[in-house]
């Protein structure tokens, strides 16, 4: 039985899963690094163990340090949150190789859907609809070509080991493939150490949606319906829904089962989201498998009515999967908005410092998940998320308003943020209409003086 959770991660996401740990009954304890002694998780947790200075490589990437904390304060498990150690296999190896529960699926399977072409050649082969594309990884310009050629122009090359848009290159023709091919290749190799890629038919205007999976140690699959993750920048997401203002019943249905059927091919166990891109005729593509909890999967939880992290927690705990299919109701909708400490103005430029005053919004719902408060210092080494901006109610359109006048309200002085960006994009007419893709920000901020809008929306700063 877990009776006490070390927390490998930091910022939002440590602090939301000590909250979760509370109501649970466990003990939990918190590593960080010298640049978070004063984050909000490392002084609500039970316990707390520095574990190096504050570059990741130094700290939060350290599994000889993580480990060591866990033997030495006897914790049952260990909790990755998302980011840093979620998804390595190689440190999911040593956990469990020591005895300790790790919150996720196991490492096999991380392994296996961390190889993206891997994952698609996987579910390919049960049926899922996947993106026409290479078999496999592609090991040279000349093999490469000769697949651009056949899959028919524009391509996408994406680095097997990807995230975050990071080794992902678009061609649109065969004059520009070579170059993309090997940048891609190179980002790959600096960003993962890796520099395989693989190729896929490039889908315009797609919408980029996600289904929740929750899997059981006992062959229960369910998934929560869908979250809309189409509003991105540089393949980064900025605001999330659920469920999609795109999707029909007969459509979302469909989807949902594969998802499940796609868990289940695999072995699936803890939580999990099944990656698609839609196209404007309601086709739908496998792109990935996110072996973790999602940035966004507050949308979920207040759709559905359930804590994703209390659901992980259990299910590591081997207990049985309560939740069945038939229980998913979604009988309202919500949005999320990322509060980035990034200057738009300055093409979203990172913006450390001090947080001088912090006033959050509140009322009926509103939920903020966040790490921070007046007198916090933003350090320079990790992603510039500080927070999530959460609404919800009966419809996307009060989901909507409720964001804005949040938006409104929210105080954050001291640093830039993105809740500006965010409150032009509540009142684009495109974004309200529902017909927001994956294009949406590009085509924005072409159609719009972005300055001019941003400096008339901006909170005292």
């Amino acid at each position: 039985m877990i009776n006490k959770i070390l927390i490998a991660n930091r910022g939002e996401i440590a602090l939301r899963i000590v909250r979760a740990c509370r109501e649970l009954g466990i003990k939990t304890l918190a590593v960080y690094s010298e640049a978070d002694e004063q984050s909000l998780h490392v002084q609500l947790a039970d316990e707390a163990i520095c574990i190096g200075p504050p570059q990741p490589a130094e700290s939060y990437l350290r599994t000889d340090r993580i480990i060591s904390a866990a033997e030495i304060s006897n914790v049952d498990a260990i909790h990755p949150g998302y980011g840093f150690l979620s998804e390595k296999a190689d440190f999911v190896e040593q956990c469990e190789s020591c005895k300790i529960i790790f919150i996720g699926p196991s490492s096999s399977v991380i392994r296996q859907m961390g190889d993206k072409a891997l994952a698609i050649e996987s579910f390919r082969k049960v049926g899922v609809p996947t993106v026409p594309g290479s078999d496999g990884v592609v090991k040279s310009v000349s093999e490469a070509v000769k697949v651009a050629e056949s899959i028919g122009y524009p391509v996408l090359v994406k680095a097997v080991s990807g995230g975050g848009g990071k080794g992902m290159r678009v061609a649109h023709n065969s004059v520009a493939f070579a170059k993309e091919f090997e940048v891609a290749r190179a980002e790959a190799e600096k960003a993962f150490g890796d520099g395989s890629v693989y190729l896929e038919k490039f889908i315009e205007n797609p919408r980029h949606i996600e289904f929740q999976i929750l899997a059981d140690k006992h062959g229960k699959v369910i998934h929560l319906g869908e979250r809309d993750c189409s509003v991105q920048r540089r393949h980064q997401k900025l605001i999330e829904e659920a469920p999609s203002p795109f999707l029909s019943e007969e459509l979302r249905e469909k989807m949902g089962s594969i998802a499940v059927k796609a868990a289940k091919a695999v072995g699936y166990e803890n939580a999990g989201t099944i990656e698609f891109l839609v196209d404007e005729k309601g086709n739908f593509y496998f792109i990935e498998m996110n072996t973790r909890i999602q940035v966004e999967h507050p949308v979920t939880e207040e759709v559905t009515d359930t804590d994703l992290i209390k659901e992980q927690i259990r299910i590591a705990d081997g207990q049985h999967l309560r939740l069945n299919q038939e229980d998913i109701v979604i009988n309202r909708h919500a949005i999320e908005c990322r509060i980035n400490a990034e200057d738009p103005l300055k093409n979203f430029a990172p913006c450390p410092g001090t947080i001088d005053l912090y006033y959050p919004p509140g009322g009926h719902g509103v939920r903020v998940d966040s790490h921070v408060y007046g007198g916090y210092v933003i350090p320079p080494y990790y992603d510039s998320m500080i927070g999530k901006l959460i609404t919800y109610g009966r419809s996307r359109e009060i989901a909507m308003d409720r964001m804005y006048r949040a938006l409104e309200e929210f105080i954050i002085s001291g640093i830039k943020t993105t809740i500006p960006f965010s409150k032009v994009i509540m009142q684009d007419p495109v974004f309200r209409s529902g017909k927001a893709t994956t294009k949406f920000v590009e085509e924005f901020v072409e159609r719009t003086n972005l300055d001019n809008l941003i400096q008339s929306n901006h909170n005292l700063e």
